[in-house]
C-alpha cells in the first residue's frame, strides 16, 4: 500500500501522505516540483518538532481535523451518539490511485466511522476538487454536527486573505485584510449562497498583485448555509476549511448510512490574482458546464422584467419582441407576472398554469411571435417559493418550510416550499414539464428570492442541506426531461452563483442591479471565480431602477457587453438614436463573443477610478480590453495604462471599437495622435505592457473598447 500520493498538474504539486494506520494530510500542495522530489525527504525537511510550552510531539493536521488528533486548535469534524464517540480518530485503511486523482478511505473503529475522501486534480490547470462522504458504521444513530469537507495548509507567507462580501445589488465586493493571529471566519446562514457571503477565499502574499505572485483560492460548491475558516496556529501553521454549516439535528445518520459533503475547488497560482482567476475560468468551462452550453454562442438576451414588471400585455410584448429581434437580440425572455392570480408579488406564486385573464388564448401566440421572429424563448419560474394567497397553498399549507408555533419573517409575501419532499417536488416537476412540453421554450429563469428563515420541516426537524440537494435534483430532473432548455440560476440577483448550482444550470444572474457603474465592481469581483460566458450582464434603462443613477448607452452597452449580453428595458420607449446605438453594440458583442466567451480573463491593477479587464485570446493572436472610466481622477490628467496577456514578441495593431465617434475632452490625446480612435495603431506589445499607453481625458461613467490583432514580430513599430 502506498505512503503518498502525488500529483503534478499545470503550475501545482498536491501531495497527501496516506500511510496505512495514520491520518492523512497533505504534505504539499503549492508551486510544482521537480519530478525526482524525494518526497520522503521533503517530509524530513517540513517536519515540525516540539517546543516550549506545547506537544513533544507535532500532530499533524489531517484532511478531517478531527478531534481524535488532539490538535490543539480549531477542529474540522464533530459527531457523536447520545454524547458518546465524539472522539474520532480516522486512520488510512485504503488508497486507490487513477489516473487524474485518488480515493482515500479512513476509519475509526473505535466509534465505527468510515469516511472517503476522494480527489481530482484537472490535468491542465492543477485545479483540485475535493469530496468527503462520511458512514456510519455503528449500529446506532449518528449525530454529524460540523464536517468540513477538507481542511487544507497554506504557507505562512500567504500573509493576506481577500473575502468575499455585498448586499443586494451589490454582490461580490472583495475585502482584502492581513491574516491575523487566531480564525477569519465566515459564515452563511441563509439557507442560500447569499449575497454577503460568496463561499470562496483567495490566501496571497502581501505583495501579490493581478499580474505577479502567488495566491491560493479555495470556493465550496454548495448553494446553502456554510462555513469557511482560515486559521493561523500559534506555531505557524496556516489551515483553510470549508464546509456546509450545519442546524443542530440536521444530519442524523442511522445505520450504514452515509452523509456527503459538498465538494471544495481548489487552485495555486504563482502568476497574481488573474492566473489564479483563469485557472478557475479554465475549470468551469471544461469540467462544470455541459458541453452543448459551451458549443453554442451565448445569444443576446432580452428579459422583460424592467420593462413591464407585473403588467402583461400581449400584444404590447409582442411589440417589444419585434424590436428586440430588429435589433439583434436572439433570446426573448417571458419575466414574472404571467400564470395564475400573479397581478403583483402578494399572490399567484406557486399556480404554475397560464392565467387566462392574461392571456386568454394561453402563451402560444407570444411563444409563435417570438420564435416566428427567429428568436428562443425564455420563461421565468420561481418553484421553490409560494404566496400564502395562492391555490396551492390554500391546498397544501403544511408543504412550506417553518417551525411550529413560530411567525413566518415576512419576506417578499412568500414562504419557502419543503422540496426535499418527494409529493412537493413531484408536484413542481409536473408543472414546470407541462408548461415546457407544451410550448416551443428553450431557457428558464429560475429565481428564489428570500431567506431560509425557518427551514423546519412539518415534523421539527431542520430541512436547509436536503433542499440545497432537492434543488440539484429537481434541475437535474428537468434538464433530463428537457435536455435542450437551458436554466439561468437567479435568486435576487446574485445570490445563488456557486459552482455547486452552476453545475445543474449554465448561467449565473450576476445582480439586480444594471447599474453599469455598480456591475463594473459587480462583475470585476464575480471574475475571481467566474468565467465571461456565464455571467449575465445587461442594458437597463437609461435611468436605473435600482440606484436612480442616469447613464449614457454607451457606458450601459459597453459594460453589459464584457459578459453574457443581454437587454433589460423598454425598446418601445427608448430614444431612436439609443437604439441605434444598441444595435451597434450588439453587432459589436456578436463579432467578439467568440474570444470573450474562450478567451483568457485579464484584470490590470488599477487606481480606483479606473477598471480595466481584458480577454486574451489563446494565442495571443487577438484581445479586447474594457477600460471604465467610474469616477473622477485626482491629477489633472490620468496616468499611463500598462496591458498585460500579450505576446511580448509581437507588434498588435490597437483600435478602439467602442463607443462610436468617440473623442477626448479637452487637447489632442495620445489615442488621437498615434491614430487609434481611427484606423489603429501598431504598437509594440512590450511597450504597452513594459511603459504603458498615456490614457486620454474621459468623463467619469464612461468606457472605452480596444481591440488588439498581432500583426508580427516587434521589429518596425510606429511608436519605437
Amino acid at each position: 500500500m502506498m505512503d503518498h500520493i502525488r500529483f503534478d498538474a499545470g503550475e501545482t504539486t498536491l501531495i497527501i501522505a496516506c500511510a496505512a494506520g495514520t491520518p492523512p494530510h497533505v504534505v504539499h500542495w503549492g508551486a510544482r516540483l521537480a519530478t525526482a522530489t524525494d518526497v520522503a525527504g521533503l517530509v524530513l525537511m517540513t517536519a515540525l518538532q516540539g517546543g516550549p510550552g506545547s506537544a513533544d510531539v507535532p500532530v499533524a493536521a489531517s484532511l478531517a481535523l478531527e478531534p481524535g488528533l488532539g490538535l490543539a486548535g480549531p477542529s474540522g469534524f464533530a459527531a457523536h451518539r447520545a454524547g458518546r464517540d465524539w472522539g474520532s480518530l480516522f486512520m488510512v485503511t485504503a488508497t486507490t490511485r487513477h489516473a487524474h486523482g485518488a480515493t482515500i478511505t479512513s476509519e475509526d473503529s473505535r466509534t465505527r466511522l468510515r469516511l472517503v475522501h476522494a480527489i481530482d486534480v484537472a490535468p491542465e490547470t492543477g485545479v483540485i476538487t475535493l469530496a468527503a462522504t462520511l458512514t456510519n458504521l455503528g449500529s446506532t444513530v449518528l449525530d454529524v454536527v460540523d464536517m468540513a469537507t477538507a481542511c487544507l495548509p497554506l504557507p505562512g507567507a500567504m500573509t493576506d486573505i481577500i473575502g468575499f462580501s455585498g448586499r443586494w445589488s451589490d454582490e461580490f465586493r472583495r475585502e482584502r485584510l492581513a491574516r491575523f493571529s487566531g480564525d477569519y471566519v465566515r459564515e452563511n446562514r441563509r439557507g442560500r449562497t447569499s449575497h454577503d457571503s460568496f463561499p470562496a477565499v483567495v490566501l496571497c502574499g502581501a505583495d501579490t498583485i493581478e499580474s505577479h505572485g502567488e495566491a491560493y483560492g479555495l470556493h465550496l460548491a454548495w448553494s446553502g448555509n456554510h462555513r469557511i475558516r482560515v486559521s493561523s496556529l500559534g506555531d505557524g501553521r496556516v489551515l483553510a476549511a470549508l464546509g456546509a454549516l450545519l442546524f443542530p439535528g440536521e444530519i442524523r445518520l442511522q445505520p450504514q448510512e452515509t452523509h456527503a459533503g459538498p465538494a471544495i475547488v481548489a487552485a495555486y497560482s504563482a502568476h497574481g490574482l488573474t492566473g489564479l482567476s483563469q485557472h478557475f475560468h479554465r475549470h468551469v468551462r471544461g469540467r462544470i458546464l455541459r458541453a452543448s452550453t459551451r458549443s453554442k454562442p451565448r445569444p443576446v438576451h432580452y428579459n422583460t422584467w424592467e420593462a413591464v414588471y407585473f403588467d402583461h400585455d400581449i400584444d404590447r410584448l409582442k411589440r417589444i419582441a419585434s424590436a428586440a429581434a430588429a435589433i439583434g437580440v436572439e433570446r426573448f425572455v417571458l419575466d414574472d407576472g404571467w400564470f395564475g392570480a400573479r397581478r403583483d408579488d402578494h399572490a399567484g406564486l406557486g399556480d404554475w398554469t397560464v392565467s387566462d385573464a392574461v392571456y386568454p388564448d394561453g402563451l402560444a401566440p407570444l411563444v409563435d411571435h417570438v420564435t416566428a421572429l427567429g428568436m428562443e424563448m425564455g420563461i421565468w419560474f420561481e418553484p421553490e417559493m409560494v404566496n400564502p394567497d395562492s391555490d396551492l397553498f390554500r391546498a397544501h399549507p403544511d408543504w412550506a418550510l417553518g417551525i411550529a408555533g413560530i411567525d413566518q419573517v415576512p419576506f417578499r409575501h412568500q414562504y419557502v416550499l419543503d422540496i426535499s419532499r418527494s409529493e412537493v417536488a413531484d408536484h413542481l416537476f409536473r408543472q414546470i414539464d407541462a408548461i415546457l412540453a407544451d410550448h416551443a421554450i428553450g431557457y428558464v429563469k429560475w429565481d428564489m428570492n428570500r431567506d431560509l428563515n425557518h427551514p423546519g420541516d412539518v415534523d421539527g426537524r431542520p430541512r436547509a442541506a436536503a433542499q440545497v440537494t432537492a434543488l440539484y435534483a429537481l434541475l437535474d430532473r428537468i434538464r433530463a426531461a428537457h435536455p435542450g432548455v437551458e436554466i439561468e440560476t437567479c435568486s435576487s440577483g446574485g445570490a445563488r452563483p456557486d459552482y455547486g448550482v452552476l453545475a445543474h444550470s449554465d448561467r449565473i444572474w450576476t445582480s439586480d442591479s444594471n447599474d453599469a457603474i455598480d456591475r463594473q465592481a459587480i462583475q470585476r469581483g464575480a471574475s475571481f471565480f467566474l468565467p465571461l460566458d456565464v455571467m449575465g450582464a445587461h442594458v437597463g434603462p437609461r435611468r436605473c431602477h435600482v440606484t436612480g443613477r442616469t447613464l449614457s448607452m454607451a457606458m450601459r452597452a459597453g459594460t453589459a457587453l464584457m459578459g453574457h449580453m443581454g437587454l433589460e428595458l423598454d425598446l418601445l420607449t427608448e430614444p431612436a438614436d439609443d437604439l441605434a446605438e444598441l444595435a451597434a453594440a450588439i453587432v459589436l458583442y456578436k463579432t467578439h463573443r467568440a474570444l470573450l466567451h474562450d478567451g483568457d480573463f485579464v484584470r490590470i491593477d488599477t487606481p480606483d477610478y479606473l477598471n480595466v479587464i481584458g480577454v486574451v485570446s489563446a494565442d495571443a493572436g487577438e484581445a479586447l480590453f474594457s477600460l471604465a472610466w467610474l469616477k473622477g481622477h485626482d491629477a489633472t490628467l490620468p496616468g499611463r495604462l500598462r496591458l498585460a496577456g500579450l505576446d511580448a514578441t509581437a507588434d498588435y495593431r490597437v483600435t478602439l471599437v467602442w463607443p462610436l465617434n468617440w473623442r477626448s475632452r479637452g487637447a489632442q490625446s495620445a489615442f488621437e495622435a498615434l491614430g487609434i480612435d481611427t484606423e489603429g495603431a501598431i504598437i509594440a506589445a512590450d511597450l504597452m505592457m513594459g511603459i504603458g499607453l498615456q490614457l486620454p481625458l474621459v468623463a467619469p461613467e464612461s468606457v472605452l473598447l480596444l481591440h488588439l490583432v498581432r500583426v508580427g514580430s516587434a521589429i518596425a513599430s510606429s511608436t519605437r
